[in-house]
Order: C-alpha cells, then structure tokens, then sequence
C-alpha cells in the first residue's frame, strides 16, 4: 500500500462515474440511437463520452484513465463491427474480448506497488485508510497484507475471466449469422437489435454472478484487514 503521505494530494477517482461515461452511456447510445441518428452518428457520440471523461481525467488527476481507453476500445470495437456489416461469431469474439481485456489488465495490476482491488474498495472517501495503514505498520504486517491484496485481485481477475466465458457463450446464441439479401439499413436494425438482447440478456445472466463474486472477495479482503490489522468492517467505514 502507498503511504499517507503521497496518498492524500492524489484526487480520487470516482467509480461510479467511471463505469458510467466509459461503459453504461456508451453502449446506450450505440443500442438505442443507432436507429434514430445513424450507426456512424451514435459511433461519433459514444466515442465522445471516454474522450470527453479521460481527458478530464487525464487534466484533473494527471494520469491516464485506463477505463477510458477500455471504453474507447469497447465502443470502437462494437460500432465498428456494425458500421462494416460484420456480424456472427465476430461479436462474440467482441463480446468476450471486452472482459477479457479488463481482467488482464487486473491482473498485471497485482504485480504492482498498487493492486487494482486497492483502489476499487480502499478508497480514501469511504474507508478509514490513513488508520489501516497505521494499525498495518504497528503490527509490521504491511508486506503481508499487500500479498493479500495481490491474491483479492487475482479473484477479481477472475471474475472477469468468467464473465468473458459467459459473454462468449451468450453472444453465440444471440449474434446469428444475419440474411446477405437485407439491404444494408435491415442489416443495422438487426444488428442493433442482437446488440440491445445481448445487453438486456447480460444483465441478468453475468451480472448477478460478477455481483456475487465481488461480494465474496470483499468478505475475503476484509477477512484479511481483520487479521492483519485487527480492524472490522465497522472500524473501517467511514461514517457518513
């Protein structure tokens, strides 16, 4: 864990608008407008929500966002593929590239000085980190618990690995070869329409799993902060 010290100058980002300018907001517009503004139109503006949010970021924190350039990738990916026409098992492919690609980069984090589970729930704002910290180095168990930190994020690699098996495994029954005599405007409708199935089918099928899985290695982070450092969840939560 990086000390109190440098920690506390560095502006945290914030998660939930994270997921939701770099993933949710785009892959809305590419489902949902693709049929009222066009695919090259909806590929532009969902485009502009990563660049817009990591440049920010990028200004603001002096560090590249690395779920912004995901994003990019997502969205140019996805949009892309429909704007060529290609369908079928390439979007699969796509489908599962996606989590496979975050999940990689999860796990090179915990290789780091800073585990990416670190900053996913030790965040400054929520948790009494500065406390933590000092209960680690009363009991010199620093080391230790950054090896556990390295294990959490390796689960949490893990889900993603899953979550790509499942995304894969749903996108071939979902993105079926599309009819060659549709005109091209048939094909965009068809295509946006697997695209928003699979969207609507992933929420239920691999979120309710990625939930449970981050909620079992919260426990075992947690688990670790307890042994290491003799705090509970309750020491360790800010209070509101």
């Amino acid at each position: 864990m990086t000390d109190t010290k440098t920690q506390q100058p560095e502006k945290q980002e914030n998660a939930l608008l994270n997921l939701l300018f770099n993933i949710v907001l785009p892959v809305l517009i590419l489902n949902k407008l693709s049929n009222y503004i066009g695919p090259l139109y909806a590929l532009i503006l969902a485009l502009a929500f990563p660049l817009t949010y990591g440049g920010y970021d990028l200004v603001k924190r002096k560090k590249m966002n690395a779920f912004s350039v995901l994003g990019l990738l997502n969205v140019l990916l996805t949009g892309g593929l429909a704007l060529m026409g290609i369908h079928g098992i390439w979007f699969a492919v796509k489908e599962a590239a996606f989590p496979a690609l975050v999940g990689l980069f999860v796990l090179g984090s915990a290789f780091t000085k800073k585990p990416f589970i670190e900053a996913l729930f030790l965040n400054p704002a929520v948790m009494k980190v500065d406390l933590l910290e000092s209960r680690l180095k009363e009991q010199g168990k620093q080391e230790e618990f950054h090896d556990h930190l390295r294990k959490a994020t390796m689960w949490l690699s893990a889900s993603f690995a899953l979550s790509a098996f499942l995304n894969f495994m749903l996108a071939r029954r979902i993105f079926i070869n599309i009819d060659p005599s549709l005109t091209a405007d048939a094909k965009s409708v068809v295509i946006n329409e697997q695209i928003a199935e699979m969207t609507t089918w992933s929420m239920a099928i691999i979120m309710v799993p990625s939930i449970l899985f981050l909620l079992g290695i919260f426990w075992y982070l947690m688990r670790g902060v307890k042994a290491y450092a003799g705090l509970s969840t309750e020491d360790l939560i800010r209070e509101s």
